[in-house]
Protein backbone atom coordinates (compact mmCIF):
# COMPACT_ATOMS: atom_id res chain seq x y z
CA UNK A 1 0.00 0.00 0.00
CA UNK A 2 1.34 3.43 -0.89
CA UNK A 3 0.58 6.92 0.32
CA UNK A 4 2.54 10.17 0.31
CA UNK A 5 5.18 8.50 -1.84
CA UNK A 6 5.86 5.80 0.77
CA UNK A 7 4.91 2.15 0.39
CA UNK A 8 3.83 0.38 3.58
CA UNK A 9 3.60 -3.40 3.90
CA UNK A 10 2.29 -4.23 7.32
CA UNK A 11 0.77 -6.84 9.57
CA UNK A 12 0.15 -7.07 13.27
CA UNK A 13 -0.74 -9.79 15.70
CA UNK A 14 -0.23 -11.50 19.03
CA UNK A 15 2.57 -13.97 19.71
CA UNK A 16 3.06 -16.77 22.24
CA UNK A 17 -0.47 -17.04 23.58
CA UNK A 18 -0.28 -20.15 25.74
CA UNK A 19 -3.42 -22.19 26.31
CA UNK A 20 -4.07 -25.57 27.90
CA UNK A 21 -7.32 -27.43 27.20
CA UNK A 22 -8.78 -30.46 28.99
CA UNK A 23 -11.65 -32.54 27.62
CA UNK A 24 -13.25 -34.67 30.32
CA UNK A 25 -16.06 -36.36 28.43
CA UNK A 26 -14.29 -39.68 27.71
CA UNK A 27 -16.72 -42.57 27.95
CA UNK A 28 -14.27 -44.49 30.12
CA UNK A 29 -13.66 -41.51 32.41
CA UNK A 30 -10.39 -40.59 30.71
CA UNK A 31 -9.29 -36.99 30.24
CA UNK A 32 -7.59 -35.58 27.13
CA UNK A 33 -5.15 -32.69 27.36
CA UNK A 34 -3.33 -30.39 24.94
CA UNK A 35 -1.04 -27.40 25.43
CA UNK A 36 -0.79 -24.94 22.56
CA UNK A 37 1.42 -21.91 21.97
CA UNK A 38 -0.49 -19.71 19.52
CA UNK A 39 0.80 -16.83 17.38
CA UNK A 40 -1.49 -14.77 15.16
CA UNK A 41 -0.72 -12.31 12.35
CA UNK A 42 -3.44 -10.30 10.63
CA UNK A 43 -3.15 -8.67 7.22
CA UNK A 44 -5.69 -5.89 7.22
CA UNK A 45 -6.65 -2.52 5.80
CA UNK A 46 -5.51 -0.31 8.67
CA UNK A 47 -3.16 2.16 6.98
CA UNK A 48 -4.84 5.06 8.71
CA UNK A 49 -3.12 4.02 11.93
CA UNK A 50 0.25 4.48 10.21
CA UNK A 51 -0.54 7.63 8.22
CA UNK A 52 -2.69 9.42 10.79
CA UNK A 53 -3.64 9.26 14.45
CA UNK A 54 -6.49 6.89 13.65
CA UNK A 55 -6.70 3.45 15.28
CA UNK A 56 -10.29 2.78 14.26
CA UNK A 57 -9.36 -0.19 12.01
CA UNK A 58 -6.91 -1.90 14.37
CA UNK A 59 -7.92 -5.16 16.01
CA UNK A 60 -6.22 -4.93 19.40
CA UNK A 61 -3.69 -7.68 20.02
CA UNK A 62 -5.19 -8.14 23.48
CA UNK A 63 -8.48 -8.95 21.74
CA UNK A 64 -6.66 -11.59 19.68
CA UNK A 65 -5.32 -13.14 22.89
CA UNK A 66 -8.77 -13.22 24.45
CA UNK A 67 -10.22 -14.76 21.30
CA UNK A 68 -7.86 -17.72 21.61
CA UNK A 69 -9.25 -18.56 25.05
CA UNK A 70 -12.86 -17.98 24.01
CA UNK A 71 -12.53 -20.27 20.98
CA UNK A 72 -10.75 -22.92 23.07
CA UNK A 73 -13.67 -22.81 25.52
CA UNK A 74 -16.21 -23.10 22.71
CA UNK A 75 -14.57 -26.30 21.41
CA UNK A 76 -16.68 -28.73 23.42
CA UNK A 77 -15.40 -31.70 21.42
CA UNK A 78 -11.76 -32.65 20.95
CA UNK A 79 -10.12 -31.30 17.83
CA UNK A 80 -6.70 -31.37 16.26
CA UNK A 81 -4.28 -28.47 16.47
CA UNK A 82 -4.72 -28.05 12.70
CA UNK A 83 -8.48 -27.67 13.11
CA UNK A 84 -8.02 -25.12 15.89
CA UNK A 85 -5.60 -23.08 13.74
CA UNK A 86 -8.09 -23.10 10.85
CA UNK A 87 -10.92 -22.18 13.21
CA UNK A 88 -9.00 -19.15 14.49
CA UNK A 89 -7.90 -18.09 11.03
CA UNK A 90 -11.43 -18.37 9.67
CA UNK A 91 -12.78 -16.33 12.58
CA UNK A 92 -10.35 -13.43 12.20
CA UNK A 93 -10.60 -13.25 8.40
CA UNK A 94 -14.41 -13.38 8.36
CA UNK A 95 -15.44 -11.57 11.57
CA UNK A 96 -13.54 -8.33 10.87
CA UNK A 97 -14.35 -6.60 7.56
CA UNK A 98 -10.91 -4.96 7.31
CA UNK A 99 -8.96 -8.24 7.80
CA UNK A 100 -8.35 -10.05 4.52
CA UNK A 101 -5.86 -12.72 5.64
CA UNK A 102 -5.12 -14.40 8.96
CA UNK A 103 -1.96 -16.42 9.59
CA UNK A 104 -2.06 -18.69 12.63
CA UNK A 105 1.00 -20.57 13.88
CA UNK A 106 0.65 -23.07 16.73
CA UNK A 107 3.18 -25.25 18.52
CA UNK A 108 1.67 -28.20 20.36
CA UNK A 109 3.70 -29.52 23.29
CA UNK A 110 4.13 -33.31 23.27
CA UNK A 111 2.14 -34.30 26.35
CA UNK A 112 1.68 -38.08 26.31
CA UNK A 113 -0.58 -40.26 28.42
CA UNK A 114 1.40 -42.27 31.00
CA UNK A 115 1.00 -45.98 31.64
CA UNK A 116 1.06 -47.39 35.16
CA UNK A 117 1.50 -51.17 35.52
CA UNK A 118 0.88 -51.45 31.79
CA UNK A 119 -2.42 -49.57 31.88
CA UNK A 120 -3.08 -46.11 30.38
CA UNK A 121 -3.68 -43.59 33.17
CA UNK A 122 -7.04 -41.84 32.99
CA UNK A 123 -5.67 -38.36 33.75
CA UNK A 124 -1.86 -38.64 33.97
CA UNK A 125 0.50 -37.23 31.32
CA UNK A 126 4.26 -36.87 30.80
CA UNK A 127 6.11 -34.50 28.50
CA UNK A 128 7.68 -36.08 25.43
CA UNK A 129 10.32 -34.63 23.09
CA UNK A 130 9.39 -33.38 19.61
CA UNK A 131 6.74 -30.69 19.03
CA UNK A 132 3.82 -30.74 16.61
CA UNK A 133 3.75 -27.52 14.55
CA UNK A 134 1.04 -25.98 12.37
CA UNK A 135 0.66 -22.93 10.16
CA UNK A 136 -2.75 -22.09 8.71
CA UNK A 137 -3.20 -19.13 6.36
CA UNK A 138 -6.88 -18.33 5.84
CA UNK A 139 -8.11 -15.65 3.45
CA UNK A 140 -11.48 -13.88 3.55
CA UNK A 141 -12.53 -15.87 0.48
CA UNK A 142 -12.04 -19.10 2.44
CA UNK A 143 -8.83 -19.97 0.58
CA UNK A 144 -6.50 -22.02 2.77
CA UNK A 145 -2.84 -22.94 2.97
CA UNK A 146 -2.19 -25.55 5.65
CA UNK A 147 1.20 -26.81 6.78
CA UNK A 148 1.87 -29.31 9.56
CA UNK A 149 5.20 -30.39 10.93
CA UNK A 150 7.35 -31.96 13.59
CA UNK A 151 10.16 -30.02 15.28
CA UNK A 152 13.07 -31.46 17.22
CA UNK A 153 12.66 -35.12 16.24
CA UNK A 154 15.95 -36.63 17.48
CA UNK A 155 17.01 -39.78 15.61
CA UNK A 156 20.20 -41.83 15.88
CA UNK A 157 21.54 -45.11 14.59
CA UNK A 158 24.90 -46.57 15.60
CA UNK A 159 25.80 -48.17 12.28
CA UNK A 160 24.64 -48.58 8.68
CA UNK A 161 25.92 -45.14 7.70
CA UNK A 162 28.87 -43.90 5.69
CA UNK A 163 30.20 -41.01 3.62
CA UNK A 164 32.73 -41.40 0.81
CA UNK A 165 33.75 -40.29 -2.69
CA UNK A 166 32.99 -36.63 -1.95
CA UNK A 167 34.91 -33.62 -3.29
CA UNK A 168 38.54 -33.56 -2.19
CA UNK A 169 40.84 -30.56 -2.37
CA UNK A 170 43.75 -29.08 -0.43
CA UNK A 171 41.46 -28.21 2.49
CA UNK A 172 39.99 -31.70 2.91
CA UNK A 173 41.11 -33.92 5.78
CA UNK A 174 37.93 -35.95 6.34
CA UNK A 175 38.55 -39.61 5.46
CA UNK A 176 36.14 -41.80 3.53
CA UNK A 177 34.13 -44.15 5.72
CA UNK A 178 31.47 -46.82 5.41
CA UNK A 179 31.02 -47.10 9.16
CA UNK A 180 29.85 -44.20 11.28
CA UNK A 181 27.01 -43.11 13.53
CA UNK A 182 24.18 -41.11 12.00
CA UNK A 183 22.33 -38.67 14.24
CA UNK A 184 20.06 -35.71 13.58
CA UNK A 185 17.50 -33.48 15.27
CA UNK A 186 15.12 -33.08 12.41
CA UNK A 187 12.54 -30.43 11.59
CA UNK A 188 10.01 -31.48 8.97
CA UNK A 189 7.02 -29.60 7.60
CA UNK A 190 4.54 -30.77 5.01
CA UNK A 191 1.97 -28.78 3.10
CA UNK A 192 -1.44 -30.30 2.51
CA UNK A 193 -3.16 -30.00 -0.85
CA UNK A 194 -6.43 -28.64 0.58
CA UNK A 195 -7.01 -25.19 -0.91
CA UNK A 196 -10.09 -24.04 0.99
CA UNK A 197 -11.55 -24.28 4.47
CA UNK A 198 -14.56 -26.08 2.99
CA UNK A 199 -12.40 -28.84 1.48
CA UNK A 200 -10.68 -30.14 4.62
CA UNK A 201 -11.66 -33.67 5.72
CA UNK A 202 -14.57 -33.89 8.14
CA UNK A 203 -13.26 -37.00 9.92
CA UNK A 204 -12.75 -36.39 13.63
CA UNK A 205 -9.07 -35.82 14.58
CA UNK A 206 -8.05 -36.52 10.96
CA UNK A 207 -4.93 -34.34 11.13
CA UNK A 208 -3.84 -35.73 14.50
CA UNK A 209 -3.83 -39.22 13.01
CA UNK A 210 -2.07 -37.98 9.89
CA UNK A 211 0.64 -36.35 12.01
CA UNK A 212 1.42 -39.64 13.73
CA UNK A 213 1.37 -41.54 10.43
CA UNK A 214 3.73 -39.11 8.67
CA UNK A 215 6.11 -39.19 11.63
CA UNK A 216 6.10 -43.00 11.55
CA UNK A 217 6.91 -43.09 7.82
CA UNK A 218 9.81 -40.67 8.36
CA UNK A 219 11.25 -42.77 11.19
CA UNK A 220 10.69 -46.12 9.48
CA UNK A 221 12.54 -44.86 6.40
CA UNK A 222 15.41 -43.44 8.47
CA UNK A 223 15.98 -46.67 10.42
CA UNK A 224 14.99 -49.41 7.98
CA UNK A 225 13.88 -52.93 9.03
CA UNK A 226 14.47 -53.67 12.74
CA UNK A 227 16.60 -56.75 12.10
CA UNK A 228 18.91 -55.31 9.45
CA UNK A 229 18.45 -51.55 9.18
CA UNK A 230 19.19 -49.73 5.93
CA UNK A 231 22.49 -48.26 4.76
CA UNK A 232 22.76 -44.48 4.45
CA UNK A 233 25.44 -43.28 2.01
CA UNK A 234 24.78 -39.64 3.00
CA UNK A 235 22.33 -37.50 4.92
CA UNK A 236 21.20 -36.14 1.55
CA UNK A 237 20.20 -39.59 0.28
CA UNK A 238 18.42 -40.48 3.50
CA UNK A 239 16.57 -37.16 3.49
CA UNK A 240 15.41 -37.76 -0.08
CA UNK A 241 14.18 -41.27 0.69
CA UNK A 242 12.29 -40.01 3.75
CA UNK A 243 10.57 -37.21 1.87
CA UNK A 244 9.76 -39.41 -1.12
CA UNK A 245 8.21 -42.04 1.15
CA UNK A 246 5.86 -39.43 2.61
CA UNK A 247 4.77 -38.19 -0.82
CA UNK A 248 4.13 -41.76 -1.99
CA UNK A 249 2.19 -42.74 1.12
CA UNK A 250 -0.03 -39.64 1.51
CA UNK A 251 -1.78 -38.32 -1.62
CA UNK A 252 -3.00 -35.20 0.21
CA UNK A 253 0.55 -34.06 1.03
CA UNK A 254 1.66 -31.71 -1.76
CA UNK A 255 5.20 -31.02 -0.57
CA UNK A 256 7.52 -31.66 2.35
CA UNK A 257 10.51 -29.73 3.67
CA UNK A 258 13.13 -31.55 5.72
CA UNK A 259 15.94 -29.96 7.69
CA UNK A 260 18.40 -32.52 9.04
CA UNK A 261 21.49 -31.25 10.84
CA UNK A 262 24.24 -33.89 10.85
CA UNK A 263 25.06 -34.15 14.57
CA UNK A 264 28.53 -35.61 14.89
CA UNK A 265 29.81 -38.36 17.15
CA UNK A 266 33.57 -38.16 16.84
CA UNK A 267 35.82 -41.19 17.42
CA UNK A 268 37.81 -40.96 20.66
CA UNK A 269 41.50 -41.92 20.60
CA UNK A 270 43.67 -41.15 23.64
CA UNK A 271 47.35 -41.83 23.99
CA UNK A 272 50.45 -40.78 25.91
CA UNK A 273 54.09 -41.57 25.40
CA UNK A 274 53.86 -44.06 28.23
CA UNK A 275 50.52 -45.50 27.14
CA UNK A 276 50.09 -45.13 23.35
CA UNK A 277 46.79 -47.07 23.36
CA UNK A 278 45.08 -45.59 26.41
CA UNK A 279 41.85 -45.46 24.39
CA UNK A 280 42.00 -46.99 20.92
CA UNK A 281 38.83 -46.38 18.94
CA UNK A 282 37.05 -49.53 17.80
CA UNK A 283 33.63 -48.17 16.88
CA UNK A 284 32.79 -47.91 20.55
CA UNK A 285 33.71 -44.65 22.36
CA UNK A 286 32.61 -41.32 20.87
CA UNK A 287 32.63 -37.63 21.66
CA UNK A 288 29.12 -36.23 21.00
CA UNK A 289 29.18 -32.69 19.61
CA UNK A 290 26.62 -30.49 17.88
CA UNK A 291 28.89 -27.49 17.25
CA UNK A 292 29.80 -27.24 14.48
CA UNK A 293 27.43 -29.57 12.66
CA UNK A 294 26.53 -30.27 9.06
CA UNK A 295 23.37 -28.57 7.80
CA UNK A 296 21.32 -30.37 5.16
CA UNK A 297 17.83 -29.39 4.05
CA UNK A 298 15.65 -29.80 0.99
CA UNK A 299 12.05 -29.49 -0.21
CA UNK A 300 10.40 -32.29 -2.17
CA UNK A 301 7.16 -31.59 -3.99
CA UNK A 302 4.92 -33.14 -6.55
CA UNK A 303 5.58 -31.74 -10.01
CA UNK A 304 2.01 -30.41 -10.18
CA UNK A 305 2.02 -28.81 -6.69
CA UNK A 306 2.42 -25.10 -6.05
CA UNK A 307 5.35 -24.27 -3.78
Amino acid sequence: MAAEGVRVEQRHGKARVRVGRVWRQGGDGSHHFVEWNVSISLLSHCLSSYHRDDNSDIVATDTMKNTVYVKAKECGDRLSVEEFAILLGNHFSSFYPQVYTAIVNIIEKPWERVCIDGKPHLHGFKLGSENHTVEATVQKSGALTLTSGVAGLALLKTTQSGFEKFVRDKYTILPDTRERMLATEMNASWRYSYESVASIPKKELYFSEKFMEVKKVLMDTFFGPPETGVYSPSVQRTLYLMGSAVLRRFPDVASIHLKMPNIHFLPVNLSTKENPSMVKFKDDVYLPTDEPHGSIEATLSRITSKM
